[in-house]
């Protein structure tokens, strides 16, 4: 158990700091987009692409003495 909580804390504080200096990370600051990405964009669900299934179709096996 120690040696877990000793692993545990070096690794949350490491990974601390290295969120503190990502360069890569915006500000949360700022105005947020108008609307989300899902809402702007329409998506027809009845579109079904066509699929190759392979191999024999899946059968439940309800007898396992029967194969």
């Amino acid at each position: 158990m120690f040696l877990l909580a000793t692993v545990t804390l070096c690794c949350g504080a490491l990974a601390g700091t290295l969120a503190l200096f990502d360069p890569v990370r915006e500000p949360v600051l700022g105005s947020a987009p108008e609307k989300p990405a899902a809402e702007r964009m329409a998506i027809d669900a009845t579109a079904q692409t066509p699929v190759r299934v392979v191999g024999a179709p899946f059968e439940l096996n309800v007898n396992p003495r029967q194969r």
